[in-house]
C-alpha cells in the first residue's frame, strides 16, 4: 500500500491570515490615518504654523508700538511728522523735494 500524505490547507490558510493581517496592520501603522507619515506632516505643519505665529506677534508689537506712540498719552513728534508727509504730501518750506 501507498500512502500518500496529503497536505491540509487549515494551517495553510491560517498562517496566510495571519501574514495578511500583519501586513494590513504594518500598512496602517505607516501610512494610515495616524501613521508615521501623518505624524511627520503634522509636525510640519505644526512648525510652519509656529513660525508664521512668530512673524505676526512680531508685526502686531510693532503696530501696537507705532499706535502708542500716535496716542494722546505719548505723543511722538517725530513719528507725527513722518505721517503727516507720508499721507497729506506736506513738506516744510526749508525743504527741496525732487520727482
Amino acid at each position: 500500500m501507498i500512502r500518500r500524505s496529503r497536505l491540509s490547507l487549515g494551517p495553510l490558510l491560517y498562517f496566510t491570515a495571519i501574514v495578511v493581517a500583519g501586513a494590513y496592520f504594518v500598512f496602517a501603522a505607516v501610512q494610515g490615518q495616524y501613521g508615521v507619515f501623518e505624524r511627520a506632516g503634522i509636525d510640519a505643519e505644526g512648525r510652519e504654523l509656529r513660525a508664521e505665529l512668530a512673524l505676526l506677534e512680531a508685526e502686531v508689537a510693532r503696530m501696537e508700538n507705532l499706535t502708542r506712540r500716535l496716542s494722546d498719552d505719548y505723543l511722538d513728534l517725530d513719528l507725527l511728522d513722518e505721517q503727516a508727509r507720508d499721507v497729506l504730501g506736506l513738506i516744510r518750506s526749508d525743504e527741496i523735494v525732487i520727482r
